[in-house]
């Protein structure tokens, strides 16, 4: 008997025991595992992004200033109508200003010295002297950019002792550059054309001033429809929808729509908005439209995550003082999800704007060199931009590309932050 009952006895554990002291060490061993998988795992990403944000820094910062020549121009008022300026023949206007600083080059060498200059110059002269007609009659000196190969030449992408056939500068034109430079008429400020140019063929003119307005409107109309429809169809499916299988094959297509490729979404607008409704190609309407589709059941799947947070206790108050279900719903509920709403709505566009396939299918990479006025318009997207100048074989359209990743990963940042801000501002805990 005696034994029995010692048998039922529980056996007492020796934590100061060999065998408990290696389990102990183990567990520990296995915890510091787990640690340093962890911050190898940051590490690894925390370096992989800073590889990706120094590769293009180094090819993109070139970018962001532009070599400038300045040139003194004689505006002869027998050569301008002040009624007709663009009747002008701006090209010999601005040739005979080039000349003047080089009298004796020879005319066989007129179009090498023009080259010097970018192609663009006869209308950044043309479009200052119509916007400033007092101009007219004049001596005005003016800053043009160089041309791409001078550009390149002075921000030393290619090297001057290599054979002037393996160069697109030639020997003579490298002499003309270095005399305006020891004239103090070079210069290489920062390049505000960047921002303020719409995209062309010239890469020393080019710029993202028609992508970011397309993006713009292309946003603008992706938050005018996703937003209210994804709200009402997340109150409607959580708070008003029965609870029976229609209601769950329906919530199982929406989260399988948040995985579909853009691919898809892009084909879809191509049959059905340019197809059949027959809608503008290559508008932000359009690529506003597909890209709200995308984002759609992003903000469905968000907001009903956040209806569901809601305590139940302030449903059942609000119905308890008097409040109908749309007053329960829209004055106590929904106040109380928008941060989280709108945190997963900006993360959203933040995604929706670095979207380039269903932008490529609906035209809206077509070379466009003026920005927008509306969502009609023809226009490009930023990362649309960034394909076009990435397919490019002028040399300064390589540094342009790494810009524009840069100024979009920009806005990306910025949109992010803003989601963190405004969810950490909102947010209301009960």
């Amino acid at each position: 008997m005696s034994s029995l009952a010692g048998s039922d006895t529980p056996r007492r554990t020796d934590w100061r025991s060999d065998r408990a002291m290696r389990r102990r060490q183990r567990r520990r061993a296995a915890e510091s595992r787990l640690k340093l998988y962890g911050i190898s795992a940051i590490a690894t990403a925390v370096l992989l992004l800073g590889i990706l944000v120094v590769s293009l820094v180094q090819t993109g910062y070139q970018a962001f200033v532009q070599t400038m020549l300045t040139v003194e121009i004689t505006l002869d008022e027998s050569q301008i109508s002040r009624d007709k300026p663009f009747d002008a023949n701006w090209r010999k206007i601005v040739r005979d200003g080039v000349k003047a600083l080089f009298p004796d080059v020879a005319r066989r060498d007129e179009r090498a010295l023009m080259s010097v200059y970018s192609s663009g110059m006869e209308y950044i002269v043309r479009d200052r002297v119509i916007a400033d007609p007092s101009l007219i009659g004049g001596t005005v000196r003016f800053a043009v950019p160089a041309s791409d190969p001078i550009d390149q030449l002075n921000k030393g992408t290619f090297r001057r002792d290599v054979p002037e056939n393996q160069r697109r500068v030639s020997d003579k034109q490298i002499a003309w550059f270095d005399d305006l430079a020891a004239r103090g008429l070079v210069s290489l400020p920062f390049n505000w054309g960047l921002f303020t140019n719409a995209d062309s063929r010239f890469p020393e003119l080019a710029g993202l001033a028609g992508a970011i307005a397309g993006s713009f409107y292309a946003l603008l109309v992706c938050f005018a429809l996703s937003f209210p429809l994804g709200i009402g169809a997340a109150i409607y499916l959580e708070e008003f929808a029965p609870k029976n299988n229609w209601t769950r094959l329906l919530e199982v297509n929406i989260n399988n729509l948040a995985a579909v490729p853009s691919v898809v979404f892009g084909l879809l607008a191509l049959a059905v908005f340019l197809g059949w409704f027959g809608l503008p190609r290559s508008a932000p309407l359009v690529g506003g439209m597909t890209l709200a589709l995308m984002t759609l059941p992003t903000i469905i799947i968000v907001t009903r995550s956040a209806l569901k947070a809601v305590p139940p206790s302030i449903r059942e108050a609000a119905l308890g003082v008097g409040a109908s279900k749309h007053e329960m719903i829209l004055h106590h509920v929904l106040p109380l999800t928008m941060p989280t709403v709108m945190t997963g709505t900006i993360i959203g566009l933040a995604q929706a704007l670095g979207e380039t396939a269903p932008l490529l299918l609906i035209g809206m990479n077509a070379f466009i060199t003026s920005a927008p006025g509306g969502i009609l318009d023809q226009a490009t997207a930023l990362p649309t931009q960034v394909f076009i100048w990435a397919d490019s074989p002028e040399r300064g359209f390589v540094a342009r590309t790494s810009a524009a990743i840069l100024v979009l990963l920009g806005f990306l940042v910025v949109m992010n932050g803003l989601a963190i801000y405004l969810h950490q501002r909102l947010e209301r805990k009960w």
